[in-house]
């Protein structure tokens, strides 16, 4: 009997330790000290968190949405089979990843590999997004590539302090 109104208490702690907070904020009550916390009062030895410091909330950003144009450096990797043709396409991005560079800019690292059997003049369309949102459209012009080359390059995005948690390239325009 008594275990079963224990393991009872202890279901409802974490549910009477959440107490609604009077000015419509979240609060909670640790169970060991009785000290109420709110968002104000969670911080390093008892001090206010500083506005700065406090947790991002990615879905309410809000950023300048616009295209820029970029004419990055390709450095050349190797090479690749020519295979153009009715059922392959002139030109593929392979592995593509986004990173950031910490207090400068996002960007995507990849590799375009040129299937076709003469130089190419491509252009890649990269869109930068935060929960599906566009934050940033790039367009890069690459300088040509030679018949069955693969090519590494690097496109910039916005910002680091900008939320970005996806970028989809696509090749735009192979000539």
């Amino acid at each position: 009997m008594l275990g079963a109104v224990l393991f009872g208490l202890a279901l409802a702690l974490p549910t009477l330790a959440q107490a609604p907070a009077t000015s419509g904020q979240s609060q909670f009550r640790d169970p060991k000290t009785g000290q109420i916390w709110t968002p104000e009062t969670v911080s390093q030895d008892g001090k206010p968190i500083n506005p700065e410091d406090r947790a991002f909330d990615p879905q309410s950003q809000s950023v300048v949405r616009g295209t820029s144009v970029q004419t990055p450096a390709v450095i050349v990797m190797g090479s690749v089979p020519i295979t153009a043709g009715p059922t392959m396409p002139m030109a593929t991005i392979d592995d593509a990843s986004l990173s950031v560079i910490p207090g400068q800019r996002w960007r995507v690292v990849l590799y375009l590999n040129n299937n076709s059997a003469g130089t190419i003049n491509p252009a890649i369309d990269c869109r930068f997004t935060n929960t599906g949102r566009p934050v940033e459209e790039v367009r890069a012009n690459l300088p040509p590539v030679a018949a069955g080359q693969r090519v590494g390059t690097t496109i910039y995005g916005p910002q680091a302090n900008v939320f970005v948690d996806r970028a989809e390239c696509r090749l735009a325009s192979p000539s």
